[in-house]
């Protein structure tokens, strides 16, 4: 079944299009349930039994299916999670009880990891948690998932079993939940995230009323949610290569302002994606995170606090923040002031600043923005050439004395374009002495 390349787009580029030729040569004659690693785990877990205890389900599927890469892979069984210990533990398989509470294991063969999961069925949820009970029936486990494309099961032969028509949703690019939208939202809030994620994905904004509605009556569930699962679902958001298409529909951009609310400058990811064509590394979390927060208010930090983000977005976000009323104010900062802020911050630093200085404005001027970047590329910058050696010869002591002293001849350095004057120096190394 061959239609990835209908929904990967219409119009690729050249290279876009040899790399997914090459993808749907690579599925038809090395589809990836026929390595040697899947062979194993699937010849010892479908061991004494006619029937396949084990098919493949969810993201890998959906790639395979797509002509995508397949990294991540789940595994569904009817094996109980002590079966499955049982059948792999004269093997080089190992096996972790990563979330045996709720029937999941992770299989490890060599650098490679599979989560399998036994067969469940929901027994009762409160939209953050779900009790489940072990089945055997692969439409019980079908029915408690999210959305179609994400109940398409392939066994080990690369036959596929569709109970709920899946596979011609994912050809359509729909979205399209399991029975009733507001009963699968209600079991887990984090569908909604889930179907803006896959929505966009798809490029797929036409949305069914009934959906919509129950999107628009549950949005005060994300609450119940903790704060670590929806970042982890945002941060996948972010990693979209096609997240500027967020805007094209009115509603579904409400519904993530209203998740979202400290993305005040949401229109910024146009700009941002313009400048990606010229420079592809700018379409970072890191990146994208500070053109939807930064506007020299306490913004970020709130969000920052909120999601407890990791201390590199954190240590970025607070660096832009600090210096974003100066590179709007400072004409002077990427061109006469630009050697000085290179040895202050760095180069990558200097170049997150221009990023962010050009998705802010109205007018973008990319042929200025790639001479800056040259610029910042080619700027050598000198050695501070006063060491704590220089200044113990001289006369000052090591402590907080020789850290004042230094600072305040670097300061002079800086101000005098990377020179020092005798006379200066002479008089500051008197004064901490």
């Amino acid at each position: 079944m061959v239609f990835g390349t209908t929904i990967l787009g219409s119009n690729p580029s050249a290279p876009a299009r040899f790399m997914q030729i090459l993808q749907v040569l690579k599925k038809l004659f090395f589809p990836f349930y026929k390595s040697e690693n899947i062979k194993q785990i699937f010849k010892i877990l479908n061991e004494g039994s006619k029937e396949q205890q084990a098919m493949f389900v969810g993201g890998s599927v959906r790639k395979y299916l797509l002509n995508q890469k397949v990294d991540d892979i789940d595994i569904a069984t009817t094996l109980k999670p002590d079966e499955i210990i049982k059948k792999f533990e004269n093997s080089k398989i190992i096996v972790k009880k990563t979330g045996i509470e709720h029937g999941t294991l992770t299989l490890v063969l060599g650098n490679k990891h599979f989560e399998i999961t036994t067969l469940r069925k929901d027994i009762s949820t409160d939209g953050r948690h779900a009790s489940v009970l072990f089945t055997d029936d692969w439409e019980d486990d079908s029915n408690r998932r999210d959305f179609t494309f994400n109940a398409i099961y392939l066994d080990s032969n690369g036959k596929i079993f569709d109970p709920h028509s899946g596979v011609k949703d994912l050809k359509n690019k729909k979205v399209k939940f399991i029975g009733n939208p507001d009963e699968r939202i209600k079991e887990d809030y984090l569908r909604i995230l889930r179907f803006i994620r896959f929505s966009i994905e798809y490029s797929n904004f036409d949305f069914e009323k009934d959906t919509l509605r129950a999107i628009q009556k549950n949005l005060s569930g994300i609450a119940k949610l903790s704060k670590e699962r929806i970042y982890s679902e945002l941060k996948k958001i972010l990693k979209l290569k096609n997240f500027n298409e967020i805007q094209k529909n009115h509603e579904f951009l409400k519904i993530f302002n209203l998740i979202f609310p400290e993305f005040k400058y949401i229109e910024r990811v146009k700009n941002l994606y313009v400048i990606s064509k010229l420079k592809p590394e700018i379409l970072n979390k890191n990146h994208i995170l500070a053109s939807l927060l930064i506007d020299g208010t306490n913004n970020h930090e709130y969000f920052s606090h909120k999601y407890n983000i990791e201390n590199e977005t954190k240590d970025h976000l607070n660096f832009c923040a600090k210096n974003f009323k100066e590179i709007q104010v400072n004409k002077n900062f990427f061109k006469k002031d630009l050697k000085k802020n290179i040895f202050i911050f760095g180069k990558k630093r200097v170049k997150s600043l221009l990023f962010l200085n050009n998705v802010i404005k109205k007018n973008q001027k990319n042929d200025e923005l790639i001479k800056n970047l040259s610029k910042i590329e080619n700027t050598s910058i000198p050695e501070f050439p006063i060491t704590g050696e220089y200044l113990l010869d001289n006369g000052i002591k090591s402590g907080k004395k020789m850290g004042y002293a230094i600072k305040e001849i670097k300061n002079k350095w800086l101000e005098n374009n990377f020179n020092l004057d005798d006379e200066q120096l002479s008089k500051t190394i008197k004064k901490f002495k």
